[in-house]
């Protein structure tokens, strides 16, 4: 497939192949209970799509962000022909490598076959050119590290960061359950909708236990371009040694994403590469985070039954496998206590074992 090739998807509601179980235990029981995915394309529902490749029904709102290690700029524009707010990701494929031009290429065609609500869907691509041009949904809130730097600077509330943490885990779990390994689970891949939705981006450096047909237990590929995504990146994938990794690589990244969000700051930032490596190898387990033990008092107890504001106005609803967050009240958090639970949900993320995670 060529980057050339354009191509329309829609935004529709996946149908799982086996009922699912209702139960949310924890997030560990969520990750082992959800039913696999069909890969099927949906049928389109028009009212939800965006297919049209005439550059001048896009009409660039203001540029809101830049990606792909500052090749490609991100604008809100508007489809001039519905009114509808979309997200446009421009690329000038000149100034691309070949290995970034392979990248953009893997993005685009993993995009258009995966099929999951919490995986960011492209819904259309094409060039003008030497220009690529991707249209997505717009997501209101941006990243999860867009809201830390524009809400909470100090870092999350435990509320907010499980219900964001949700959606992510969700569709990271599609993604292992066929065979694929995300490699870049960070706060900037995490996107959120005006009405909360949370989806899972960065594809380009997702790579498939599946090869020739068959699954292997681990693979042994070093990502390009990883110097930005270094701070999550897992022990054993760093290591490279003849075990490999596999899909708990991940669960690691989840784990460092989640002190991210805790305490408004990427983990290891301050230390030089080298530092951080080493740390990471030989060192003990690190805590990026200095986690406070949750106060099980009988006065925090009354206020969490009562239903007193948490400071995120959170909403939750669950339908169809997905949770969304509603926040239209973003605060940050009066203080920085988290429960027992989410302490013990990054030491498990943080295990220097693969298997102990």
């Amino acid at each position: 497939m060529s980057l050339l090739d354009c191509f329309c998807t829609s935004r529709t509601q996946v149908e799982s192949l086996r009922p699912e179980k209702q139960s949310e235990t924890s997030t560990h029981q969520n990750l082992v209970d959800e039913p696999t995915l069909s890969l099927l394309p949906p049928s389109t529902r028009a009212s939800e799509v965006i297919c049209s490749t005439n550059v001048s029904h896009y009409e660039l709102q203001v540029e809101i962000g830049r990606g792909f290690d500052n090749l490609t700029s991100v604008h809100l524009a508007r489809h001039t022909p519905t009114g509808t707010l979309v997200t446009v990701k421009i690329t000038n494929l000149e100034n691309c490598t070949e290995e970034r031009l392979k990248a953009l290429q893997k993005a685009v065609i993993l995009s258009h076959f995966f099929r999951h609500p919490n995986i960011t869907t492209y819904w259309t691509v094409f060039t003008v050119g030497s220009w690529l041009w991707v249209i997505s949904p717009f997501m209101a809130y941006g990243s999860a590290s867009q809201l830390l730097r524009t809400y909470f600077p100090e870092g999350m509330s435990e509320t907010l960061i499980r219900n964001i943490l949700f959606g992510a885990v969700r569709g990271l779990n599609y993604l292992h359950q066929n065979g694929c390994i995300h490699r870049s689970i960070k706060a900037s891949h995490i996107l959120i909708s005006g009405d909360g939705l949370v989806t899972l981006s960065g594809l380009s450096h997702l790579h498939s236990l599946v090869k020739h047909g068959q699954k292997h237990r681990a693979v042994y590929d070093f990502p390009q371009f990883s110097t930005s995504v270094q701070p999550w990146l897992s022990p054993e994938l760093l290591r490279q040694d003849l075990h490999g990794y596999n899909v708990k690589s991940d669960i690691y990244s989840v784990g460092i994403t989640a002190c991210e969000l805790a305490s408004g700051q990427v983990p290891f930032q301050d230390m030089h590469r080298t530092q951080m490596l080493l740390q990471k190898l030989k060192g003990p387990p690190y805590s990026p985070l200095d986690i406070s033990i949750f106060p099980q008092s009988e006065s925090r107890m009354k206020n969490s039954r009562s239903g007193v504001d948490s400071g995120i106005g959170e909403s939750v609803h669950v339908s169809s496998g997905t949770r969304t967050v509603n926040s239209d009240r973003l605060q940050t958090p009066p203080s920085k206590t988290f429960s027992p639970a989410f302490l013990s949900l990054v030491q498990l993320c943080l295990q220097q074992d693969p298997e102990k995670r």
